[in-house]
């Protein structure tokens, strides 16, 4: 907006300068050329009576000394001689009134002149270099008081369209920081009124979005929070078991706490930023592979795990990421059959990070599965949205290509900030 400011200025001044130069221009040659035929004028007018009365003699001693300049005063007299130089009437009659005839060399001002013996004629000769004398003069002195008149407006105009785009700016600043989760930005109200409003009713939008996530939080923890009883009495119940699956309830009990208390540290983030510490995604993803390797084994799953022997670090969280990778595997074991074999890959992403590849030979996936909320196997449906969003939030994203001879979902992380 600055520039089309500026531009909308720059040519409103061009327009209101030619409007004035060009008259201007065609006026200062219309006043050296007046100026200097009035001169002539005057000078014939003081020839006249001296050409009417005088002789021969006087009048050529008065011719004399006004020549110069390229400007030449003669007089034929009656008899056809000339005075003082030689004037283009020749031999022609006389005219009868005063006459100015121009040329190309300049302008002659033929005048003539009764005696008591005939007709004598006056011609003064002005070249055009005096009809023209100071006008590229004043022409380039009007030339550059435009252009200082256009810088002029120019800087005034750049002062002004500044003063209007800074707090436009300013939004737009504060509401890339609200869309990238920095929920304590605020824009500073200035400029036009108009401005102004928006600036203030962005700033009341900021604390209003805060207050309503701040309220989302709090609930989502109360709500965790309040199945801390019932696995308390699990666990209870759990270790008044005996055997080999009291080990193995105890340790579901666990992983179920351990996943609340994760939920609750979640809720009670100031903003999911997804960034974390970073970790490193080779020991992430064949860590959650090994841990479901033995449920594998037990329905018959061929599970293979590919990994480089290097450390890939990503943006997200090994938290973030453990969850992502178990939402994945998680989803192979509730929605194929037993006996379904996978594969589990990670590998270097060009640009840094790491990309994660979760094969399967069931049976694909069916085309709403990959919508938020929804699901075929009775559970919720967020387990894709969840690795969607920690995806995104590492600077990668999820890709998932599903056919009746399996499924491939593939995960991108970008490498750690800074």
């Amino acid at each position: 907006m600055r520039r089309q400011i500026t531009l909308l200025v720059a040519a409103t001044t061009s327009v209101v300068l030619l409007a004035f130069l060009l008259p201007a221009v065609s006026l200062v040659a219309r006043v050296a050329e007046a100026r200097a035929l009035d001169t002539a004028r005057a000078q014939m007018q003081v020839l006249i009576p001296s050409v009417g009365l005088d002789d021969r003699a006087q009048v050529a001693a008065a011719l004399g000394g006004l020549s110069g300049d390229g400007r030449t005063v003669a007089v034929r007299w009656t008899d056809g001689e000339w005075l003082g130089s030689t004037g283009t009437l020749g031999d022609a009659a006389a005219p009868v009134t005063a006459e100015v005839r121009e040329g190309a060399d300049g302008t002659r001002l033929v005048q003539p002149v009764r005696r008591a013996d005939g007709v004598a004629v006056l011609e003064v000769f002005v070249p055009e270099s005096q009809l023209r004398a100071g006008v590229t003069r004043t022409w380039l002195i009007l030339i550059g008081l435009g252009v200082v008149l256009l810088l002029l407006a120019l800087l005034v105009a750049d002062r002004l369209a500044r003063s209007l785009t800074r707090p436009v700016t300013d939004l737009a600043t504060t509401a890339h920081r609200l869309g990238s989760g920095d929920l304590t930005a605020r824009a500073t109200p200035e400029g036009p009124a108009e401005v102004r409003d928006v600036g203030t009713a962005v700033n009341r939008l900021a604390g209003r979005i805060g207050e309503l996530l701040t309220a989302e939080r709090e609930s989502a923890a109360d709500l965790a929070h309040r199945l801390r009883t019932p696995l308390t009495a699990l666990r209870l119940d759990a270790e008044s078991l005996s055997g080999p699956d009291r080990d193995r309830l105890l340790a579901d009990v666990d992983a179920v706490s351990r996943g609340v208390d994760e939920v609750i540290n979640e809720a009670r983030r100031p903003v999911r930023e997804g960034l974390g510490e970073g970790c490193d995604a080779t020991a992430v993803v064949v860590e959650r592979a090994n841990f479901w390797s033995a449920l594998a084994v037990d329905e018959g799953r061929r599970l293979h795990i590919e990994w480089p022997e290097v450390a890939l670090p990503v943006r997200a969280s090994a938290d973030d990421l453990a969850a992502a990778v178990d939402a994945l595997i998680g989803n192979v074991f509730a929605h194929t059959p037993d006996g379904t074999g996978m594969d589990v890959d990670v590998r270097p992403r060009d640009g840094g990070g790491a990309v994660v590849t979760v094969c399967d030979d069931g049976p694909g996936l069916p085309d709403a599965a990959v919508e938020r909320g929804h699901s075929g196997g009775g559970s919720t449906g967020l387990g894709l949205d969840i690795v969607r969003r920690t995806a995104r939030a590492a600077g990668g994203d999820l890709r998932i290509a599903s056919s009746p001879a399996g499924t491939r979902v593939t995960v991108e992380l970008g490498p750690p900030a800074g």
